[in-house]
């Protein structure tokens, strides 16, 4: 039986969708495969006639009013095409909710609030080790504290607390990124790896020191506009990252630790970056055991202007043709104990994870290992092949 209904109620936004949302679903068929949806009230629209690709509808001049004119066949209603996005309830001769990225980038920012980046400082300071972590902090905070919360990264006052912090021996690459001039900005996964809401999320099975990291998700086109936002998952190992910074690639991507969803909002008269900048992102983590862990972050804490970091992720340095979404970084790092005194937080199989906000929705996913997660195996060259086979290549905006 599914853990979690995903229904209109506890997914979609506290005003409904009377914004501009879009993302991709399964369609059945003769030759089934991905589409881009417009999703109303109304119900859920394919929109592949106007754009084979999310990417090709995000790299779009007005991509909200393309959306909105370009509505197709109408694959059903929402809470039907929810119901069937559940991982252990799917059926495959209906529509199901895929994750709102396809041939995006998949980039994450990292250390962009205060509060994660002395937790990443712990990490580092305890090699992985959760056992260590308790005295790591309340000697960080002795010579910190919340002193950072008001420092301009890359400012003057920044470098003189950095020299500070050297001559303590505290010094790391974490606090470099937090309150140094440059962004962190690193690949989370890759294009069509991303798993959207009702999918299991995967953590790796030697990991014991992990958790989820709720974020907002800037949604950019090609030449750096950005056109709308989503909400995600940076599933993290922490006693991976803790051992090394260097293998960050190892403690972020892995099956299913990318989760996205459940939908973009784009960027319209009633919906802007302003918007983003004021959310309350709040997680919620339910496990089989009864533990829970629920709270809140706000974006107005984040360091670095939303702007600013997807600036520093694409421009003239570097570009997307594609686009990319960006993860902003959180602030939320959950330290309750639940294995016993000191031992903090870490996932258990079967976790129920909810990240939401007001006027993006929820994202719904449930944890297992990655092992256990299905293949990756519907990579760029076979969603190639599916839109020929649909006949569909050719017609990008």
């Amino acid at each position: 039986m599914p853990d979690v209904d995903l229904t209109p109620t506890n997914c979609l936004p506290e005003d409904g969708l009377g914004g501009t949302f879009v993302g991709r679903a399964w369609v059945p068929g003769a030759v089934p495969g991905p589409s881009p949806v417009l999703v109303r009230d109304d119900g859920v629209f394919d929109l592949a006639a106007v754009a084979p690709t999310l990417a090709d509808l995000l790299a779009a001049d007005d991509p909200a009013a393309m959306a909105g004119q370009g509505a197709g066949e109408r694959l059903g209603g929402v809470g039907d095409i929810l119901a069937n996005s559940h991982h252990a309830a799917r059926r495959g001769d209906m529509p199901y909710f895929l994750a709102p990225a396809d041939l995006q980038a998949l980039k994450a920012c990292g250390v962009t609030f205060v509060r994660s980046m002395l937790e990443r400082v712990i990490e580092e300071q305890a090699k992985g080790d959760p056992d260590q972590a308790v005295e790591i902090r309340r000697l960080i905070s002795a010579q910190i504290g919340d002193s950072l919360a008001d420092i301009e990264p890359g400012s003057d006052g920044a470098m003189a607390v950095k020299r500070v912090l050297v001559g303590k021996g505290l010094w790391s690459p974490y606090l470099e990124v937090g309150i140094g001039p440059d962004a962190e900005v690193f690949t989370k996964s890759q294009p069509l790896a991303a798993v959207g809401i009702g999918a299991e999320i995967g953590v790796h099975p030697a990991s014991t020191w992990n958790n989820p990291e709720p974020e907002v998700v800037l949604v950019i086109a090609p030449d750096g506009r950005v056109v709308g936002a989503t909400l995600g998952n940076d599933v993290n190992l922490r006693d991976v990252e803790g051992r090394s910074s260097l293998l960050l690639g190892k403690a972020k991507d892995n099956r299913g630790s990318c989760a996205v969803g459940p939908f973009v909002r784009l960027f319209d008269d009633g919906f802007t970056m302003d918007d983003v900048r004021g959310m309350d992102i709040r997680l919620t983590v339910a496990g089989d055991d009864g533990f829970t862990v629920d709270g809140v972050s706000s974006l107005a804490e984040i360091s670095r202007d939303p702007a600013d970091l997807a600036a520093q992720a694409i421009g003239a340095h570097n570009q997307y043709p594609d686009g990319l979404l960006l993860f902003t970084g959180t602030m939320f790092a959950p330290t309750e104990d639940r294995d016993g005194p000191d031992q903090g937080f870490t996932h258990h199989l079967g976790d129920v994870v909810t990240i939401s906000t007001p006027k993006l929705g929820a994202l719904v996913n449930r944890v297992n290992h990655t092992d256990r997660l299905p293949p990756w195996t519907f990579g760029v060259g076979e969603l190639m092949r599916n839109l020929a086979r649909r006949g569909l290549l050719g017609r990008a905006a």
